[in-house]
C-alpha cells in the first residue's frame, strides 16, 4: 500500500510540475508579448508585481545568500574538523610509534599518560553539565505549587537550556488535550503551564487531570493578559532560560525542542520563531475547511521559505513577526518586553516590535522548529481570524511608530506594497467583474445608460482576457508548485478558488487600517470552531 501511495504521489508531483511549467511559460509569453504588443507594457509589469511582489523577490534573494553562506560554512567547517581530526590522529600515532620503537626514555611514561588519560577540567565540567537531566529531589515549588527548578541562565550546551511551556487557552476543550500531550512528549509535566483565561467549558479540568501546572483566571483578560498573569504568578523568567508560548490548537514536532535549543545556543538570539505547518486532515473537514487549509499551507510555505528565511538571517535580522502559536523567547529578553499594553487585540506583533525597538537581540528561524497548527474550519471563522491578525498588526504599527533603524528601512516598503497590492488587486478584480456582468448579460445590460460606454472604456485599457490570464494563471501556477512539493493532487482543485481567498485577505488588510487608528481593543478573544486533534 505504501508503494502505491508513493508512486501515486510521485506521479501527482510530476503532473503538477509539468502543469506549473506550462502555465508559467504561457503566462510570461502573454504578459510580456501579447499585452505589450497591445500597448500595455506597464500593465504586464503590474501583473508581474501582483503575482510575486517586490518584497517577496528581494527576500528570496537574501534567503539564497543565507543558504549559500550556510553551505560554505558547513563545507569549510567540515574540512577544518577533518584536518584537526587528522592532526590529532597523526600526533597520537607518532607518540605510539616513538614510544614503541626502542627502549623507553625518561619521559616515556609521561608521554603515554598525556596521550590517553589526561582530561581537561573545563571539558569534564562541560560534559557533566551536558549530562544533567531534570530537577533534583530537593527542588521546591514556587508560587502556585509548581515545580520550577533553578537553572543557570545562558548555558551553552543545548541540554542546559531550561524552557517553560505556556499554553494560554480560552474555551479550548476539544484541542487542549492534544496540545498538552505534544508538550509532555518533549517536556516534564512540571515545566508545562496552562493558563485558562476564564474558560466556560472543561479546559481547566482537562489540563488539571494531566498533572501539569494550571492557572485559572476568573476574568477574561485576553491572550496577552493571560500570558502576563502566568509569567508573573510562577516567576517563569526567573526560573527558566526561555519561555515557549504554545497555542492550544497547536502540536509540536518531535524535533522542536532540539532545534529551539540549538538556536538558543547563540547568545545573540532573543527569540526563536516557530515554523508553522498547516494541519492537513481532509477527512475531518468540509470543502470550505479543506480549501482554507490548502490556501494557508501555500501562504505559510511562501512566507516562511521565501521571506522570513531571509529576514531572519543574522546579517539582516529584520523580521517583524515572531508567531505566537509556538515560539520561544529568551527569559532575559522577555523580562524587558511589555507583553500586555493597552489597546491591542493580539500580542505577537507587539512583542516582536518590542524586541526590535529595544534591540534585545535577533530573531532566529529555521525549519527545525516545526509545529502543526489547526486552521479555521469555516470562512466566517477564517475572516474573523485574519481580521484580528491584521488589526493587531496595524495597531502595533500605530503604537510603536517609526524609529531610525534597518528594521524600518525594510518594513516601510513592505507596508507600502501591502496597501498598493491590496488596492490594485481589489480594483482590478472589480473592473473584471464589471466587464463580466456586461458580457454575460448581453444587450439588455449593455444598453443601460453609461454602462456600455464604461465597459468599452475599461476593455480598451484592460481586456477581459488580460485580467483573467494576468491574475489567475500565475496564482494557480504557484499552487501547482506547492502541489508538487507536498504531493497533494487535491491542491489542483482547491487552487481554483485561491484567488477569491486572496481578495478576502486584501479587503481585510485595507479595512483594518482605519480601525487601528480609531478603535482600541481589550484583547479578549473568542475561540473559533474546533475539532479534537487527538488521533
Amino acid at each position: 500500500m505504501r508503494i502505491v501511495r508513493f508512486i501515486g504521489g510521485l506521479l501527482a508531483g510530476l503532473v503538477a510540475l509539468v502543469l506549473a511549467a506550462a502555465l508559467f511559460v504561457y503566462w510570461f509569453d502573454f504578459a510580456t508579448t501579447s499585452v505589450a504588443e497591445a500597448g500595455g507594457g506597464a500593465l504586464a509589469y503590474a501583473f508581474l508585481w501582483l503575482a510575486f511582489g517586490a518584497n517577496l523577490l528581494w527576500w528570496t534573494v537574501v534567503g539564497l545568500l543565507r543558504l549559500g553562506e550556510g553551505s560554505v560554512r558547513t563545507v569549510v567547517g567540515g574540512r577544518a574538523r577533518a584536518r584537526r581530526r587528522d592532526e590529532v590522529t597523526a600526533g597520537a600515532a607518532g607518540e605510539r610509534v616513538l614510544v614503541g620503537a626502542g627502549a623507553p626514555g625518561p619521559g616515556a611514561a609521561t608521554a603515554i599518560g598525556a596521550g590517553t588519560d589526561t582530561v581537561d577540567p573545563a571539558t569534564e565540567a562541560a560534559e557533566a553539565a551536558a549530562s544533567s537531566g531534570g530537577p533534583e529531589p530537593g527542588d521546591v515549588a514556587p508560587l502556585g505549587g509548581a515545580v520550577a527548578p533553578d537553572r543557570v541562565e545562558g548555558a551553552d550546551a543545548p541540554g542546559d537550556v531550561s524552557i517553560a511551556v505556556i499554553i494560554p487557552a480560552h474555551n479550548e476543550e476539544p484541542v487542549i488535550g492534544g496540545a498538552i500531550d505534544s508538550a509532555l512528549r518533549l517536556f516534564d509535566r512540571w515545566d508545562v503551564y496552562v493558563v485558562s483565561d476564564s474558560s466556560k467549558d472543561a479546559t481547566a479540568d482537562i489540563a488539571a487531570r494531566t498533572g501539569v501546572n494550571v492557572l485559572e483566571l476568573l476574568t477574561n483578560r485576553g491572550k496577552a493578559g493571560a500570558l502576563e498573569a502566568v509569567i508573573e504568578e510562577f516567576a517563569l523568567t526567573e526560573h527558566y532560560d526561555g519561555v515557549l508560548i504554545l497555542d492550544a490548537d497547536t502540536e509540536l514536532d518531535p524535533r522542536y525542542v532540539e532545534g529551539a535549543k540549538r538556536q538558543l545556543k547563540d547568545p545573540d538570539v532573543a527569540a526563536v520563531a516557530g515554523f508553522v505547518v498547516s494541519e492537513w486532515k481532509p477527512r475531518e473537514r468540509t470543502f470550505a475547511g479543506r480549501l482554507i487549509s490548502a490556501y494557508r499551507d501555500r501562504l505559510y510555505f511562501m512566507l516562511q521559505y521565501f521571506m522570513r528565511f531571509g529576514q531572519t538571517w543574522r546579517r539582516s535580522s529584520t523580521a517583524f513577526i515572531v508567531p505566537g502559536f509556538a515560539s520561544v523567547y529568551r527569559s532575559s529578553a522577555l523580562r524587558e518586553i511589555e507583553v500586555n499594553p493597552k489597546g491591542l487585540v493580539i500580542e505577537d506583533f507587539n512583542m516582536t516590535f518590542e524586541l526590535q525597538r529595544k534591540r534585545l537581540g535577533r530573531i532566529s528561524m529555521r525549519p527545525d522548529t516545526r509545529a502543526y497548527s489547526q486552521d479555521p474550519f469555516t470562512l466566517r471563522d477564517y475572516s474573523k481570524q485574519v481580521g484580528r491578525w491584521t488589526l493587531g498588526f496595524w495597531q502595533t504599527v500605530r503604537r510603536h511608530g517609526v524609529w531610525p533603524s534597518a528594521f524600518w528601512l525594510f518594513l516601510a516598503p513592505y507596508l507600502l506594497e501591502v496597501v498598493l497590492v491590496s488596492a490594485v488587486l481589489l480594483l482590478t478584480s472589480a473592473l473584471g467583474l464589471f466587464v463580466l456582468v456586461g458580457v454575460v448579460g448581453g444587450e439588455p445590460v449593455m444598453s443601460i445608460p453609461y454602462y456600455g460606454e464604461g465597459v468599452a472604456a475599461v476593455t480598451a485599457f484592460l481586456p477581459p482576457v488580460a485580467i483573467a490570464v494576468g491574475l489567475f494563471v500565475p496564482d494557480y501556477a504557484l499552487t501547482c508548485v506547492l502541489a508538487m512539493v507536498r504531493r497533494r493532487p487535491s491542491y489542483l482543485l482547491y487552487g481554483l478558488f485561491f484567488l477569491p481567498m486572496r481578495l478576502i485577505d486584501a479587503y481585510l488588510a485595507l479595512r483594518m487600517i482605519p480601525r487601528a487608528w480609531t478603535a482600541d481593543s481589550d484583547g479578549r478573544w473568542s475561540s473559533p470552531v474546533r475539532v479534537s486533534n487527538r488521533s
